[in-house]
């Protein structure tokens, strides 16, 4: 063997890296589903929002606070996600 190559230790390389990167997925999951949660809460009440300034005539207004309260939504998940560690 030679004096560069590290000692093989019965885990191959793509042994090790798989788990290395399944560490890392479980430890970042709970991070992913705030910041899924924030998209999802912008576009579903910005989308309502949208659909009743159409269907009420009030363009931008319900709109925009169908994207405040988005926001105060997704925002709310993440400070949950953050503090319960």
């Amino acid at each position: 063997m030679s004096a560069c190559m590290p000692k093989d230790n019965g885990d191959s390389f793509l042994s090790r890296s798989t788990r290395s990167f399944q560490e890392n997925v479980e430890k970042s999951g709970s991070a992913a589903v705030a910041g899924y949660t924030m998209t999802g809460a912008i576009i579903l009440l910005g989308g309502i929002g949208y659909a009743l300034d159409r269907w009420w005539s009030t363009s931008p207004w319900l709109l925009f606070v169908g994207l405040l309260a988005g926001l105060a939504v997704g925002f709310y998940e993440l400070a949950r996600t953050i503090w319960r560690r």
